[in-house]
């Protein structure tokens, strides 16, 4: 167990507002985007217009978004959270919407070169109930653009686009 001094130090750095809660920070504002969605491989896309409003919380720790726009003909409403774990070194993010009771869990690095986080995680399978694994990766291209990709795991192992999001900040 270590001693208090120690412990007190590992707490200042779990809850210290580095470099990468700052670059998240540069994230925040209204983001326009543009949602293309596949259902199955070889599908038509279905192609629709969505807002996310993005504002760093909890002392600049974590960054809250917002998401509202059209599904499948429906209103949608989205809202995730983006962390970053000082001590494990990756990014945490959630995602609930208005189209399920599931939460999606994601975990995943940074790739400076790229400009990239690649998630990983699961959420419910709305057909069999279960777990379903998911690939999402989060591409900064400049100030003022990002893309999402998000990906499923098909039974044989190969990974599907289900969707990709330009997001756009609005000026």
């Amino acid at each position: 167990m270590p001693d208090s001094a120690t412990m007190a130090k590992n707490w200042q750095d779990y809850m210290m507002v580095g470099d990468v809660q700052k670059m998240m920070a540069t994230w925040d504002g209204t983001w326009d985007g543009e949602v293309t969605m596949w259902m199955e491989p070889g599908a038509s896309p279905q192609v629709s217009k969505s807002t996310a409003v993005n504002k760093m919380i909890m002392n600049g720790l974590y960054q809250q978004s917002n998401h509202s726009g059209d599904m499948m003909g429906m209103p949608f409403m989205g809202q995730s959270t983006l962390g970053y774990d000082n001590h494990k070194k990756e990014f945490i993010s959630t995602w609930i919407d208005n189209m399920g009771s599931g939460i999606m869990i994601l975990k995943g690095q940074w790739d400076e070169a790229s400009k990239t986080i690649t998630f990983k995680g699961t959420m419910t399978d709305m057909a069999t109930k279960g777990d379903a694994d998911v690939k999402e990766t989060f591409k900064i291209i400049d100030d003022n653009t990002q893309q999402m990709e998000m990906f499923a795991t098909m039974p044989d192992g190969s990974e599907f686009k289900t969707m990709n999001i330009k997001y756009t900040r609005k000026k």
